[in-house]
């Protein structure tokens, strides 16, 4: 009876050994991980994280994972990450990285990362740089307010002129009408911006400008026949537009690289549906409430 005792404890210990390892990395959504519960001795097991920082050691559990390397403020993190979580839990997941909340995250793939789509949907694949762009709540609050009433200042200024398009200094280029290689337009609609660089635009002397948004350098590249300018978004204080009378599926837009209006970079024809997504991609606007 002894030695039957002992097998049946013998009998006991692979199971629940067993048991143990059935623990899947968590993948994001409902059903994607075990609940939180006791083993059989009663102690408390705990639940996977959803994901984690990569250490070359990592088990997916049987589900999908993508590797990613999130940069943000010059630091570099090594993520896996399950593919068919969404871009609003990969902000959670940079939360826990870097303590930017999520609603202070520009997070960039292609253009700003859509927060309801999943990774798969976006075609995220492994390797892929992830960039984000963000200040801690103590950073914006010591720079917001001063940055927040120059730019009610500018608009209310703007609001005592008359419209852009028919003073001088623009009409001598809008008179000479759109581009022949000017982009598409569609009115009424907003689109994130095109993996491809803006072009078929005239800057304030008359020539051919393009527009490139180096996401993950965070740069606003100028192209002209003669040059190309590299300017860090930072840089950038302001972005205003307006649109081209009788032509209101394009505007003109203008890039404020100095202190005064003097410094205004200013682009024409620019296609509605993306004014925006420039807006948004070059000043970063979040909410904070």
């Amino acid at each position: 009876m002894a030695a039957a005792a002992a097998a049946a404890d013998g009998a006991e210990e692979p199971g629940m050994e067993a048991e143990a390892q059935e623990l899947p990395l968590g993948c994001g959504g409902a059903g994607g991980s075990p609940a939180a519960g006791r083993s059989p001795d009663g102690a408390e097991r705990r639940e996977p994280p959803q994901a984690s920082v990569s250490n070359g050691g990592d088990e997916d559990g049987g589900r999908e994972l993508v590797e990613l390397k999130v940069i943000w403020n010059k630091n570099k993190y090594d993520v896996k990450f399950c593919l068919d979580s969404t871009g609003a839990e990969l902000k959670q997941k940079i939360h826990s990285l870097t303590g930017l909340p999520p609603a202070m995250q520009k997070v960039m793939f292609k253009g700003l990362l859509p927060e309801e789509k999943t990774l798969r949907e976006i075609k995220v694949t492994n390797g892929a740089k992830i960039m984000v762009v963000g200040s801690t709540i103590n950073d914006v609050l010591a720079v917001n307010t001063p940055k927040e009433a120059a730019q009610q200042d500018v608009k209310a200024e703007e609001n005592k002129k008359e419209p852009l398009c028919r003073q001088k200094q623009h009409r001598k280029v809008l008179d000479k009408g759109k581009p022949d290689d000017v982009m598409p337009s569609v009115k009424g609609v907003q689109e994130r911006l095109p993996t491809v660089p803006l072009s078929g635009m005239y800057n304030k002397s008359g020539g051919k400008v393009r527009l490139t948004f180096k996401l993950e350098q965070d740069q606003l590249w100028i192209g002209t026949k003669e040059r190309t300018e590299k300017l860090p978004m930072g840089s950038i204080k302001n972005v205003v537009s307006e649109p081209i009378e009788g032509h209101e599926d394009y505007h003109m837009m203008a890039f404020q690289l100095g202190p005064t209006e003097a410094s205004y970079y200013w682009v024409y024809w620019v296609p509605t549906q993306y004014v925006d997504a420039i807006k948004d991609t070059v000043l970063g606007k979040w909410q904070y409430f």
